[in-house]
């Protein structure tokens, strides 16, 4: 399975999707952020009430999404993810 990115204001978003088999909802959503600089996170999770999917492409477009939020609170708010 290929990862989902994107680039946002400079930085990449890599979904990071795991899956749970035997669960209703198996995807766990979350993603990793590499800056400029060439740092990257470790794996953001999305938030808890969000974080399982039923559907794989649904997890990685919420990943993708809440990427590009963290990166955004970072740059606009001065908010870190490290």
């Amino acid at each position: 399975m290929s990862a989902l990115t994107c680039t946002h204001r400079d930085h990449t978003i890599r979904a990071s999707v795991m899956e749970h088999p035997g669960l209703p909802t198996p995807w766990a959503g979350g993603c990793q952020i590499t800056d400029p600089h060439g740092n990257t996170s470790k794996r953001q999770t999305l938030p808890v009430d969000y974080a399982f999917m039923d559907d794989l492409n649904k997890a990685q477009h919420a990943s993708i999404a809440h990427g590009k939020w963290l990166v955004d609170q970072k740059l606009d708010h001065g908010r870190n993810w490290h």
